[in-house]
């Protein structure tokens, strides 16, 4: 019996190891999902500024072109003036080249605007670029620590839960569930120390035949409060 104690005290011990081990793993892959959260982010304010900058471009496009048939229809029409015959005539080219340069006058501003808009992007674009690198640096850094604790935490994890199997193969069928069911019951806490009297897994006092039983190791005890599985430890 006082070996099936021992094992359980070790499988306890690792199980709160693999169980820490599992936490920090957790905790890791959680940061590291924020910082490529962090870094997508960034990324998608690029892309959407990227974006911007090549839909102004296009309608930039669209107002050159539109300034320069407007332009070319000056040009024209004011070709024509010299060869007008008729005073009316000559009144309705003149109101068209007027309409003409008015329209002429605000594609220029319509496209002095967009060149400043297309600065403006460019510049904030520039800036989130700067600032995607910088952030990209810092955070592949941190990367490289967490796969390499990942590695870490895989391989004990690993060589873990063969010591588990081992250790469970070595515990009755009965005893084995007790002890799974414990475990996640109790919040990965199914083997404690008794001490004076008292179980150390929920602090309650033993009643004394039980406590004396312990000294005997003929069976594995369990708390009457917990039902946690107990051990005699070693009195103040």
């Amino acid at each position: 019996m006082q070996e099936q104690l021992e094992l359980l005290k070790e499988l306890q011990e690792l199980d709160k190891t693999l169980h820490e081990s599992r936490g920090k793993r957790q905790t890791l892959e959680e940061e590291q999902a924020a910082l490529v959260a962090d870094l997508g982010r960034v990324q998608e304010m690029v892309d959407s500024l990227d974006a911007s900058i090549e839909e102004q471009r296009d309608q930039r496009g669209d107002l050159q072109q539109a300034l320069n048939l407007e332009q070319d229809n000056i040009g024209k029409a004011e070709g024509r003036l010299p060869a007008i015959k008729t005073q009316k005539e000559y009144v309705a080219v003149l109101k068209e080249i007027d309409t003409a340069k008015k329209l002429t006058k605000d594609l220029e501003e319509r496209t002095q605007a967009t060149d400043q808009e297309i600065a403006s992007l460019e510049a904030d674009r520039e800036e989130k670029a700067g600032e995607l690198a910088a952030l990209s640096e810092k955070i592949e850094g941190r990367r490289q620590e967490i796969r390499s604790a990942l590695g870490e935490i895989d391989e004990t994890l690993g060589s873990g839960d063969s010591r588990r199997e081992k250790l469970l193969s070595g515990l009755p069928s009965a005893l084995r569930k007790r002890y799974q069911l414990l475990l996640d019951r109790r919040q990965g806490l199914a083997v404690v120390e008794a001490r004076n009297g008292t179980c150390l897994g929920c602090n309650m006092q033993l009643p004394p035949q039980l406590f004396n039983s312990l000294f005997t190791a003929a069976e594995v005890k369990s708390c009457p409060h917990c039902n946690r599985l107990l051990y005699l430890g070693e009195a103040d």
